[in-house]
């Protein structure tokens, strides 16, 4: 049995090894989804580090790309490729740079540009569906990402086409990359707009494993063929007391100091 909670930990202490001080950017928006990417690699994505091409495997797409590091940690955790290769993060040379890239084992897709990994998303799904394959299609998008117009289209896409293959999580930090969400442009009601488009919708506290997997059993028992939306409520920077809630944390990078300290504290946290 998977301890979630320790794993998460690991890969969220990962993280913050694998920044470079002064230099790595992105951090906020990273250590919000590190609960969402543990339970989808350790509970509910049918993969295979052994065999990531398997043509029955499931479909992960990180549409918010700069998170790159949480996903890089995570699929090293999962053992994809050995974690040694993390220390090439945001490096001159590299071969992990902050946005993820399909170069590397177990990524799908290189993003980074906001409102692409959706309608991927749709194609893939709509592909299994053809092929009455049962394939699943998880994609994992920002709040201000749902901006892009490119998404709505998607989602409209995904109701006419009974995509109930495929369900989008939206990492609701608050933040996004002008400040908060809500301020920059208003998504609510969500739910009502995500509803009135067909799709089923589900709120969750997007750290909370008891949660996760109830949306996802919910998702597994809906009978009624529509695509499906899980908001995930998260704390930007979450885990790192001097991240959290901070829109800072989605540029900011830390120092050489901050970084031995954060480390130590998080060791010593218990």
């Amino acid at each position: 049995m998977i301890d979630l909670e320790k794993t998460a930990f690991n890969i969220r202490r990962k993280i913050i090894e694998m920044l470079v001080p002064k230099e790595s950017h992105h951090i906020g928006c990273s250590l919000s989804i590190i609960e969402i990417l543990t339970y989808l690699y350790f509970q509910e994505l049918n993969i295979n580090p052994k065999d990531p091409k398997d043509k029955d495997r499931d479909i992960f797409i990180l549409s918010k790309g700069h998170a790159g590091a949480a996903l890089y940690a995570t699929l090293a955790e999962k053992g994809f490729f050995d974690k040694s290769l993390l220390s090439k993060y945001d490096t001159e040379g590299g071969v992990l740079p902050e946005h993820a890239t399909a170069i590397i084992s177990g990524i799908e897709v290189s993003t980074g540009s906001l409102g692409h990994g959706l309608p991927i998303g749709c194609g893939f799904a709509t592909s299994f569906k053809n092929d009455n394959k049962k394939n699943k299609v998880i994609v994992l998008m920002s709040d201000g990402e749902l901006n892009e117009g490119s998404n709505w289209e998607a989602i409209m896409f995904a109701n006419t086409h009974n995509l109930s293959n495929l369900t989008v999580i939206v990492d609701c930090n608050k933040f996004q990359g002008y400040g908060k969400t809500k301020k920059i442009i208003d998504l609510s009601p969500l739910s009502l707009k995500i509803k009135a488009f067909g799709w089923n919708f589900f709120e969750i506290d997007g750290h909370n494993f008891k949660d996760l997997k109830e949306a996802f059993k919910e998702v597994e028992n809906s009978k009624n063929n529509k695509p499906n939306f899980i908001l995930a409520n998260t704390i930007k920077g979450k885990g790192i007391k001097e991240f959290e809630g901070k829109f800072e944390s989605h540029y900011k990078s830390i120092t050489k100091d901050q970084k031995k300290r954060i480390l130590y504290n998080m060791e010593h946290a218990t």
